[in-house]
């Protein structure tokens, strides 16, 4: 897959105790690389971890919660530290990073609610469809140009890829896919406004994370309290695999975070998204050696095909804008 740099963005540097090594003009040159790298080990993960989570202690919002709280401290931390630098909290940020907060929020709990439902593949071939409406949301409102014939083809066997995983799909929920609805809609919002900010509101990657999840945890507690989940916690019991899936969704979500907004710094909302679903190949295989919830031959097969399609997507250009404008 083809990306082309936001320079403007990729300007930015995070300004830290690693600044030496975000300085190294190898660095420099294979930064996106790199990005992708990083993002694609901890996306490819996060999704089973999330799953084991879950699986053990069934109350997404009391999860997220922790993983919430946790990538904050760690902020915090670090920039006591000296070894990253994030912004302090100021109104002028908060107010663009509200919107944010719901988006990231919603977009996470209905995926977590999602992963409660249904299988994972399930999850990753509706998220296989949806770079299409974003191509879509990047020309109307991020000034991209409309996908080339060739990355249009690529969308376009990726969404057929996922309408054949539908109709081989053994495990059909009603309430499984009205959350995978749910998710797609919040998603899609999520990574244009997002890439938004991002563009807009000069932070560093870390301050990003700050941000977002520091101002999440309100809202979070009173989305697992509207659930009722606080009651699972007295009925829940605390065993050593319980613990370690917790522990290990709250030190993935910190990379996640991170991966995150540096990835969307460097690449359109489109092209973030496919790179999103080609880590998911990662999630496949882990999942194929430690789950039970599987889909059929045929199933992983259009899976396959989704994911194959992707690596032929070419991100779009920014549109040129007409002079004196």
């Amino acid at each position: 897959m083809s990306t082309q740099v936001n320079t403007s963005a990729a300007k930015q540097a995070d300004a830290s105790g690693f600044a030496a090594f975000f300085k190294n003009p190898v660095f420099q040159q294979f930064q996106v690389v790199f990005a992708i790298g990083f993002y694609a080990v901890c996306s490819s993960t996060m999704l089973v971890i999330n799953k084991l989570a879950v699986h053990f202690l069934p109350a997404p919002a009391i999860v997220l919660f922790f993983q919430l709280l946790s990538s904050a401290v760690a902020v915090m931390l670090f920039d006591g530290l000296g070894w990253v630098q994030s912004e302090k909290l100021v109104w002028d940020k908060i107010k663009p990073f509200m919107l944010v907060v719901i988006a990231f929020l919603g977009a996470i709990f209905t995926n977590m609610k999602t992963l409660q439902y249904a299988n994972v593949e399930t999850f990753i071939v509706f998220r296989s469809s949806t770079p299409i409406l974003i191509a879509v949301l990047d020309y109307l409102f991020l000034g991209r140009e409309m996908p080339t014939p060739r990355a249009w083809l690529s969308l376009l066997f990726i969404l057929s890829g996922a309408v054949a995983y539908v109709m081989t799909d053994a495990d059909f929920q009603i309430k499984a896919y009205a959350w995978v609805v749910a998710w797609f809609c919040v998603f899609a919002f999520d990574q244009v406004y997002i890439k938004y900010v991002c563009d807009t509101v000069p932070m560093t990657s870390w301050g990003r994370v700050y941000y977002t999840n520091i101002l999440s945890l309100i809202p979070v507690t009173l989305l697992g309290l509207g659930f009722n989940e606080h009651t699972m916690i007295a009925e829940f019991t605390w065993t050593g695999p319980s613990i370690y899936a917790l522990v290990l969704s709250c030190l993935c979500g910190i990379g996640m975070s991170y991966s995150a907004f540096w990835l969307r710094s460097l690449v359109s909302a489109t092209s973030f998204t496919v790179v999103g679903i080609m880590c998911k190949i990662g999630t496949v295989i882990v999942n194929c050696l430690i789950w039970d919830k599987h889909a059929s031959p045929t199933g992983l097969a259009a899976l396959a095909v989704c994911l194959l399609a992707g690596s032929f997507y070419q991100q779009s250009p920014m549109r040129e804008k007409p002079q004196g404008a």
